[in-house]
């Protein structure tokens, strides 16, 4: 495996209440905090309508910019009001050791493309 940089993902999974006018403005400002992040690489979500759950993924060259979004004070807010929202969450930290594709997805997830010189070959 060539050496590569650290990157790490945080998945926040979700099972969504009624949303309001709080949540959607702490929500823009959660994301518009994180893409200024120094170390931000690029987010996705995801829904599971047959669940009912949401995914949201952020991906972060290091574990202290990953940090700098969760003491960030929306962040903060959210968490402390989350109850509201959300009927049910968890949130998972990743290393991400390896990715690779077919690079027809470049330019449509943050981490296709990311490490061209690591391909599998399946």
């Amino acid at each position: 495996m060539d050496n590569i940089a650290p990157m790490y993902s945080s998945t926040f999974i979700f099972a969504a209440k009624q949303f309001d006018d709080t949540f959607h403005r702490l929500d823009e400002a959660i994301a518009t905090a994180a893409r200024s992040i120094d170390g931000y690489l690029g987010e996705e979500s995801w829904e599971d309508t047959g669940k009912g759950l949401v995914s949201n993924v952020y991906y972060w060259q290091s574990l202290e910019a990953l940090q700098s979004l969760m003491q960030h004070p929306a962040h903060l807010e959210a968490k402390a009001a989350q109850a509201q929202w959300l009927n049910g969450y968890q949130v998972v930290i990743s290393q991400v050791l390896r990715t690779y594709s077919d690079d027809k997805l470049k330019g449509l997830l943050p981490t296709a493309g990311l490490f061209a010189l690591q391909r599998d070959s399946h």
